[in-house]
């Protein structure tokens, strides 16, 4: 698929479609014309999306699979050709994390959380290449975050998978323009988003997990990864927090070892104590039952708008001095 083109018919394939940033980007592109294959483990909950599909009036297909395990993701895209047709996206979404101290953590556990998070991308990058290399077309979109730039305390696991993929997106980017092919890869990296995620992930914090920092809603996040398949960008940077982050941890990265020494484990963790039964619920190893929708339990605190999204999207139609200028305001406003 070139950069631009109408997404009417194309088949796009979403990687942790069933709950949160997943279930709204398969709406997002459904809602865009796509027909969607919906890859994760819960069928409760990928039931539910496929539904969605289907009443926005486009085809789809819902499979469960564990991005963590290679043959299921290249089983998985072969049904998915055969039965919707060529891939035209691929968007590599899937992740679980642990909240823990490193010195908690179990081998198996840090094993789990970068098969899935990092292991799942790369997986799906090569069955979506096996595709799209032979037709000299498609799109393959990595799901990245702040924190694949500046770690936080609390999630070494999920941090180093995102830091993984984005090594992994440079060396993939830089064999695709070697082999001068007009298959894509783009990244976009998110902030902290209001998804279910933290009524489920594996958590030994004395408190319940939350977001840290500003929360957005996921169909922010959905909005710009369909806008990053159709447009050619390298990357896009979603929300204040994320620019603040990469930036800043180019600048100062000592100092934000400190701040985030103090602030990180508070900034994790609301006031409500997590209890047994919390702290036993977690779809680290297997999907755990229901369909959660894509929104968790933030929405009073999220925000469903980013102004430095919008200029992102914008930049070619806004002079770059006053882009850098509404950058740097609202950076500035964002930090103090």
């Amino acid at each position: 698929m070139n950069a631009g083109k109408n997404l009417t018919g194309e088949v796009v394939v979403v990687t942790g479609a069933s709950a949160g940033v997943g279930r709204a980007v398969a709406r997002a592109f459904a809602s865009a014309g796509a027909d969607i294959a919906l890859l994760a483990r819960g069928t409760e909950g990928l039931e539910d999306a496929r539904a969605e599909v289907v009443q926005l009036g486009r085809r789809a297909i819902a499979l469960a699979v564990d991005v963590g395990d290679a043959v299921q993701v290249e089983e998985a895209a072969a049904r998915i050709e055969a039965e919707l047709g060529p891939v035209a996206v691929w968007v590599n979404n899937a992740m679980v994390s642990v909240f823990s101290p490193l010195k908690e953590i179990t081998a198996e556990e840090f094993n789990r959380v970068t098969a899935v998070t990092y292991l799942g991308q790369v997986y799906g990058t090569m069955a979506a290449l096996k595709r799209m290399l032979p037709r000299n077309s498609g799109v393959i979109v990595l799901v990245g975050s702040a924190l694949a730039y500046r770690g936080i305390p609390l999630q070494s696991a999920y941090c180093g998978a995102k830091h993984g993929i984005e090594g992994f997106f440079d060396s993939l980017r830089c064999e695709l323009i070697h082999d001068k092919s007009r298959v894509r890869a783009v990244m976009v990296q998110l902030p902290a988003m209001n998804t279910p995620q933290f009524g489920w992930v594996k958590t030994r914090l004395p408190r319940l997990p939350k977001p840290m920092g500003k929360i957005y809603q996921p169909e922010i996040a959905a909005r710009a990864i369909v806008y990053a398949a159709l447009h050619k960008r390298r990357s896009v940077w979603v929300g204040a927090p994320t620019f603040a982050s990469i930036i800043g941890n180019r600048i100062a990265p000592g100092f934000l070892d400190r701040v985030l020494a103090r602030s990180g484990y508070d900034g994790q963790q609301t006031a409500e104590p997590a209890g047994r039964d919390r702290k036993e619920r977690t779809n680290l190893w297997t999907p755990l039952p229901g369909d959660e929708g894509a929104h968790g339990t933030f929405g009073r605190e999220a925000a469903g708008r980013s102004p430095l999204l919008w200029v992102s999207m914008h930049r070619n139609k806004i002079d770059w001095a006053i882009c850098l200028t509404v950058i740097i305001v609202l950076i500035f406003i964002f930090i103090y």
